[in-house]
């Protein structure tokens, strides 16, 4: 039997645990119901569990009993080692549109997968915990809130998740399901940076309020929020390396309360997303001073909040190959391919690419046969198709066999 047949048996379990966390969806680093579904899905296997103590994660460790790896006699091998599996487990606050007999009520929505995500690890747990008596090392099971803009994985890295088992992991593993983009089953990766960094910066810029008829009497901050905002295109294409981009965008703009009243200030939020490190430092320095300058020349004053939000994710290239060799053998040659430019998304298992080897995948979940029509992550009608579960829960489960068997 192969972790792929086994999955099959459990794929029922792991719809009917994915149907009750889509049913339960919560946002941000508390999670309660979702930690308490998920600890009692995990219940009697040989784990050991930690809670995190400032948010509702879940940190399982599995002692592999199998022999180390290598050739050298037993007295002489080397401690063993552990590796990480991650899956997310927040939801977003979207109201659910889809329909599905198991919808959210509410105002929230697993509308990016997290709740797929949440059983795939669970399957692994399981799958790996019937055959612990070939694991080469050790498994840490990272179940992580806030992955949407809290930093979950940056709160879980400081309560020591990857030094969990003993020695820290030496790779970690995780995977995203999308909803449209990628064929039903069908895995994707690329080697370096796979998604960007993303990060958030809100401005006021003060003025001086006055009527809307006599503009000279005042200084109105309305024209130069306006001109920062179409200043920050040309400043991507004339202070970026177009073959390292950048791209900003405006989400938010809020001045005035009537037609002929020139407010005091105005607001507006920016997000920004990067490819390099090299490209996220520049964002930090170029952009505050483009609005302090154009604020001065008005003789405004531009206040600036830059909200860091997570880095690059890069995919480590070693892992990338290990990944497409696993999922080739294990799930078919058609199943895998590389994707030729990262995702613009940003993700926090970045967090966890920057201090361990390892790599980010995603999986196609859509329940069209039309995936290039489907409603995407993140919308209200966003729909995942529950038969990739085992393949998922395998997959996660074969690449931490292998890899602790490789050494």
């Amino acid at each position: 039997m192969t972790y792929t047949d086994d999955a099959k048996g459990l794929q029922e379990d792991l719809v009917l645990l994915r149907r009750d966390l889509h049913r339960i969806p919560e946002i941000g680093l508390n999670l309660p119901r979702t930690q308490e579904r998920v600890l009692a899905a995990l219940d009697g296997l040989p784990l050991e569990i930690t809670l995190g103590t400032g948010l509702n994660s879940v940190t399982a460790v599995l002692r592999g009993t199998g022999p180390a790896a290598g050739d050298a006699p037993e007295s002489q091998k080397a401690p063993k080692q552990a590796v990480l599996l991650r899956g997310d487990m927040d939801a977003l606050p979207v109201v659910e549109k889809t329909g599905r007999d198991f919808a959210a009520a509410g105002p929230n929505m697993h509308a990016c997968g997290h709740d797929l995500h949440t059983a795939m690890l669970v399957g692994a747990a399981k799958l790996l915990s019937a055959h612990r008596d070939r694991l080469a090392g050790d498994v840490v099971f990272m179940f992580q809130p806030g992955e949407e803009g809290d930093d979950g994985a940056g709160h879980m890295i400081r309560e020591g998740v990857l030094d969990a088992a003993g020695p820290r992991v030496v790779a970690a593993y995780g995977m995203h399901v999308m909803s449209d983009r990628l064929p039903r089953g069908h895995f994707v990766s690329r080697a370096g940076t796979f998604m960007a960094g993303a990060d958030e910066i809100a401005v006021t810029v003060r003025g001086a309020g006055a009527h809307g008829s006599r503009p000279h009497t005042g200084k109105d901050p309305v024209p130069v929020a306006c001109e920062m905002v179409v200043a920050l295109q040309s400043l991507v294409t004339r202070k970026f390396d177009i073959f390292d981009p950048v791209v900003i965008t405006v989400g938010e703009f809020h001045a005035g309360t009537a037609a002929n009243i020139i407010p005091d200030d105005a607001t507006f939020h920016v997000t920004m997303r990067s490819f390099s490190r090299e490209s996220r430092a520049r964002l930090l320095e170029v952009v505050p001073e483009l609005f302090h300058g154009l604020a001065s020349a008005y003789g405004c004053t531009a206040e600036i909040t830059y909200k860091e939000q997570y880095p690059p994710t890069v995919n480590h290239a070693p892992e990338v190959d290990f990944l497409e060799e696993v999922v080739r053998e294990v799930h078919g040659e058609e199943r895998f391919s590389r994707i030729a430019n990262p995702n613009p998304g940003a993700e926090d298992f970045s967090r966890v690419l920057e201090e361990v080897s390892g790599t980010y995948a995603f999986l196609g979940a859509c329940t069209k046969d039309d995936y290039t029509s489907a409603p995407s992550n993140h919308s209200p009608l966003a729909d995942f198709d529950d038969s990739v579960l085992g393949d998922g829960a395998a997959l996660l489960a074969e690449l931490a066999d292998r890899r602790l068997a490789r050494g």
